[in-house]
């Protein structure tokens, strides 16, 4: 038998063919195994050394910035030839990325048809690398890498090794357009997945919404108050609701029991509840103490009702309140508002029923008719123990704001109260009569924030008319005598009663007659003004200049008007006893302003 001398390299050929095949199987089934791109070029190198048997394989890309670098490798690589990045068009794979076809070079630093870049020739050199083939990975008509097979001894490399490296580079230019594929989809799929969830937080957002406008609405229908709304809120919000007045002070306060605020709300809050004012639209804010504070301001038209305050703690990593939370605070506010008119209208209604009910006492007394007896009891108010008068003065408000304070204070003490004839008055059951003035007062006094005098008289035989009357009068002197903040029963001022008590008019007549008369007489007569000249003469303490300049004359005319004065009393007054003279003057003066 004759062997064939061709058999054994045949056998050989075909042997290595199965195993490129099987390698190049093995990589496609890869594309598909694995969904990692890092994983899948790796596998690709590794198959690539494998078979071509070469000392290292790597692949590099092109990046964003248009230089290329090393993404897999494998053979014996050092860690800076790994790191390098090396411009594009530069070296053996700027030549394979501009023609998109494979070079290769026997021996690299000595190739003269390629641009040599300094920085990559000296890792060459340290590295060993002596021949080096590149096969361009080519994605929908670009190329977009290269992969590289390299050895550190010079050689040539043959048609067969360029077509399976080739072979390897498609595989990869795949993968790595299945991963571009695979990470757009992801990333669309994951947008889709944060969309959704925006979708769902937003729906139970609008959900929770509309749960609480129709609890709210509920409660309106319900004839809730202001009080059912603000722990209504704070229940759905979390930390704690407050509802403020026109001057800033806190009506209602309610907390969440299940998310309460810690922190206490803060107190300078005046410069939030002016921004809101302003705007008409809710401002938030952060306190020293770390609390969130929105403010959202009540308003009916152009009537400031006051402003709601939801307060709670800070929360890491929460950039802020939800625009529909602060949009509920604000539609809260509409509901508020419309409480609180409903509230005031009836308060208001209540008030002039009480104002009409006490005036009807003062004109139609002493004594009480059936029908006022049966209106007072239908108020819940006994008309027979209406046994105190108070009025309030106060320098600085008017009696309807006065007026409209004292309602509160008639409410709690089952009395009436209202403006009669231009004065805050009310009419009250009283067993202390000094102690229940001067709690009036105090109270009065911490609702207005400033001075105010509460006077009061107490109802014999239920002639309220000249109780009033007496208190009245006792108000306007004890203004005018500076005691412009307490409270007191007229018994207090007994030394001005000739003043106020207009049953002893006829003695102050006598006595003003008695020590002025001729004063007033000759004032009368003549159109002068001896009196008052007097008065003020005694007011600046017998200075005759100061007193010049007070009445605006010279001192010559104010000499000749005293001169003229002693010769209408007949007296030397500026040298004997005046106490008479001067009680005289201050007890005119006085009767005038209590008159008035």
């Amino acid at each position: 038998m004759v062997s064939d001398p061709g058999g054994g390299a045949g056998w050989c050929s075909l042997a290595r063919r199965q195993r490129e095949l099987a390698s190049l199987y093995e990589t496609a089934k890869s594309l598909t195994a694995l969904g990692e791109l890092d994983e899948v070029l790796q596998s690709i190198v590794r198959h690539a050394h494998d078979l071509i048997r070469t000392d290292f394989t790597y692949l590099s890309l092109v990046g964003p910035d248009g230089r290329l670098s090393v993404r897999a490798s494998r053979g014996t690589v050092s860690a800076a030839f790994l790191a390098a990045c090396i411009p594009a068009d530069v070296g053996l794979g700027g030549k394979v990325l501009a023609s998109s076809s494979p070079h290769w070079v026997s021996r690299y630093a000595g190739a003269t048809l390629i641009e040599h870049d300094p920085d990559f020739d000296r890792l060459v050199t340290a590295e060993g690398l002596v021949a080096l083939l590149g096969v361009p990975l080519v994605v929908r008509g670009r190329a977009v890498g290269a992969l590289f097979a390299a050895d550190r001894s010079e050689r040539a490399f043959h048609a067969d090794e360029i077509a399976l490296l080739r072979a390897f580079a498609d595989h990869a230019a795949v993968a790595l357009d299945n991963a571009r594929l695979y990470e757009a989809s992801r990333s669309a799929l994951n947008e889709l997945r944060i969309a959704y969830g925006k979708i769902e937080a937003h729906m139970a957002v609008v959900e929770r919404v509309q749960t609480l406008h129709e609890a709210l609405t509920g409660v309106v229908l319900r004839g809730g108050t202001p009080d059912d709304v603000t722990q209504l809120l704070a229940d759905q919000l979390g930390g704690s609701v407050s509802l403020l007045d026109r001057s800033g002070e806190a009506l209602v306060c309610r907390e969440s029991v299940s998310r309460p605020c810690r922190t206490s709300p803060d107190s300078g809050l005046a410069d939030a509840v002016e921004r809101a004012r302003r705007s008409g639209r809710c401002t938030t804010s952060v306190d020293a103490a770390g609390a969130v504070h929105s403010v959202a301001s009540l308003q009916a038209g152009d009537s400031y009702l006051g402003a709601l305050v939801w307060s709670r703690e800070a929360v890491a990593g929460h950039g802020g309140p939800d625009d529909t939370e602060l949009r509920t605070l604000e539609r809260a506010t509409h509901i508020l508002g419309l409480l609180i008119l409903k509230e005031r209208a009836v308060a208001e209604a209540g008030e002039r029923l009480s104002g009409e009910l006490l005036t009807e006492l003062m004109v139609g007394g002493p004594g009480i008719s059936p029908a006022q007896r049966a209106r007072t009891r239908a108020r819940g108010i006994v008309a027979d123990r209406l046994d105190l008068v108070l009025v309030a003065d106060s320098a600085t408000l008017s009696s309807t704001e006065l007026a409209r304070r004292l309602h509160d204070v008639a409410r709690d003490r089952s009395g009436l109260a209202g403006e009669h004839l231009g004065r805050a008055t009310m009419i009250l059951p009283s067993t202390d009569d000094d102690r229940t003035v001067e709690e009036v007062h105090r109270r009065l006094r911490r609702a207005l924030g400033g001075p105010v005098a509460v006077v009061g008289e107490r109802v014999v035989h239920h002639d309220w008319s000249r109780a009033f009357s007496l208190a009245g009068r006792c108000a306007a002197v004890m203004r005018a005598i500076g005691h412009t903040d307490l409270g007191a029963m007229t018994g207090r001022y007994a030394l001005y009663a000739l003043i106020f008590d207009t049953e002893r008019a006829g003695e102050l007549d006598r006595f003003i007659t008695d020590s002025i008369g001729p004063l007033l007489d000759y004032d009368r007569r003549r159109g002068t003004d001896l009196v008052d000249t007097l008065s003020a003469y005694y007011v600046h303490r017998a200075n005759v200049a100061a007193t010049a300049r007070a009445l605006y004359v010279h001192v010559n005319t104010l000499l000749k008007r005293l001169d003229r004065a002693d010769s209408v009393l007949g007296v030397d007054w500026r040298r004997e006893n005046d106490l008479e003279l001067r009680l005289g003057l201050r007890l005119h003066q006085l009767r005038a302003i209590a008159t008035a």
